[in-house]
């Protein structure tokens, strides 16, 4: 990635320091495969390329931002003009300005795996095939494989300022599932499996064919349940998606406008004793490692809540200056095209010793929740209501009993947290800024029947 590395220095050079002016250049490229099939047959596939510059310009309190979607010099110029152009316009803020250099160096992480660049584009759609075909055969009960996908992405990219800093990243991923629908009778039931890796030959075909089979044939002959109070017992992906929401309301662009739960409860015990939440972009294992964020700070494990207590939030070098603070190294982009953001990479609770088997096994009664939906508009991320709707299986008598649907589970976030039971030691880096594992959770509300 030298050149990438060489443009953005040599556009975060031409700052005017005498000015006072700030420049930084973010200069990204990346190529993404998608391969849809159905029934046997290609139904969709796509391969792009993309490269482009964002710039940052900061003079006088105002912030300008242009990008470009082309590598070069001449594109870059153009951006930088423009970026200037725009900071004439911007408001004044005060707590404008762009990261420097902390003295944290950037973990060695080994991202890349060459051989995706090399991978054929039959061997991608063969994969896909061989997904549809096992889940097709997995089970009598399958009646039609409605979606199967396989996609990958190898990126690369380069941000340097004029304060300082130059850093480089580059990793590649992909992914495949499938989406089935399941019979019996009159009633059918769908379920999804998939895998993840950063190459083809880390995609486990048959667990993903296995997971999409289960997932749509264990609900068969779910009906509505009592309402009640119980322990509900998520699964690794549910876990996932509610940590994600958690991780968003330890923003601290957030916490500093009132917009979250946990503003002014830094020291607070939030939690239960045995929950310690992190993120650690820094652990390879995860999706969303990096080295370094997106302003160019090496990212690091920032420890959020630590045995049930609140320890801080996330930020990037903005935030933290409006707070008062330093950066987490927490920022986050979607591109060339846009400014840093804040966001979790690698959001994660320590893992406890307990499989989910085991976990049941604990449960006199219960629901083993499979899936949730309406988590965007069920869940306030100020007053901290959680009401989303569910499916899955009955637990009683620490066993797993009768499938059930159209219900709601409905709690606060804060309780929850306060009612961890069991942490499972099935940890699941997925696809996204959230590991999952087994989380059992005490006195949640069940509205069925």
């Amino acid at each position: 990635m030298p050149e990438l590395a060489d443009l953005a220095r040599s556009i975060a050079e031409q700052a005017d320091a005498g000015a006072g002016e700030q420049v930084e250049a973010y200069v990204a490229q990346g190529r993404e495969t998608s391969v849809r099939v159905y029934e046997g047959d290609v139904e969709f596939l796509s391969s792009s390329d993309s490269a482009g510059v964002g710039v940052r310009v900061v003079r006088d309190g105002r912030l300008g931002f242009a990008w470009v979607g082309a590598l070069g010099e001449a594109a870059a110029a153009e951006a930088l003009r423009e970026a200037r152009d725009n900071a004439r316009y911007a408001t004044i803020d005060e707590h404008a300005g762009l990261a420097e250099p902390d003295g944290v160096e950037p973990a060695p992480l080994d991202l890349w795996r060459e051989e995706l660049a090399g991978t054929p584009t039959d061997e991608k759609i063969d994969i896909a095939l061989d997904l549809e075909r096992r889940v097709r055969q997995g089970d009598h009960r399958i009646r039609q494989v409605v979606q199967t996908d396989y996609s990958d992405a190898l990126r690369k990219s380069a941000v340097a300022t004029s304060t300082g800093i130059c850093a480089t990243s580059r990793k590649t991923t992909c992914f495949v599932s499938s989406y089935a629908v399941a019979g019996d009778g009159d009633e059918t039931q769908t379920g999804f499996g998939y895998s993840v890796g950063r190459a083809a030959g880390d995609l486990d075909i048959a667990k993903a064919a296995a997971d999409a089979t289960e997932r749509a044939t264990r609900l068969l002959g779910a009906k509505k349940p009592p309402s009640s109070r119980l322990t509900v017992l998520l699964e690794p992906r549910v876990t996932a998606t509610v940590l994600s929401v958690l991780a968003s309301t330890l923003s601290g662009e957030e916490v500093t406008k009132g917009r979250s739960l946990f503003a002014n409860r830094v020291g607070e015990e939030v939690g239960v004793a045995h929950l310690t939440l992190v993120d650690d972009p820094t652990d390879a294992a995860s999706f969303g490692a990096t080295p370094t964020d997106a302003e160019g700070l090496a990212c690091r494990r920032n420890r959020l809540i630590d045995g049930g207590k609140l320890l801080g939030y996330l930020y990037n070098t903005h935030a933290a200056r409006v707070a008062g603070t330093v950066s987490t190294a927490s920022a986050v982009r979607g591109g060339y095209r846009t400014t840093p953001g804040i966001g979790g990479r690698a959001v994660c609770i320590e893992p406890g010793d307990l499989d989910q088997e085991a976990i049941v096994r604990q449960i006199d009664r219960g629901l083993l929740v499979q899936s949730v939906s309406g988590v965007h508009s069920g869940v306030n991320v100020v007053s901290g209501d959680f009401s989303v709707g569910a499916e899955g299986l009955m637990v009683r008598d620490g066993a797993l009993a009768e499938p059930v649907r159209e219900l709601t589970i409905a709690s606060t976030l804060q309780r929850m947290l306060q009612h961890v039971v069991h942490i499972g030691s099935d940890l699941e880096w997925l696809p996204g800024p959230a590991a999952g594992m087994s989380l059992a959770i005490a006195d949640v509300s069940l509205s069925g029947a």
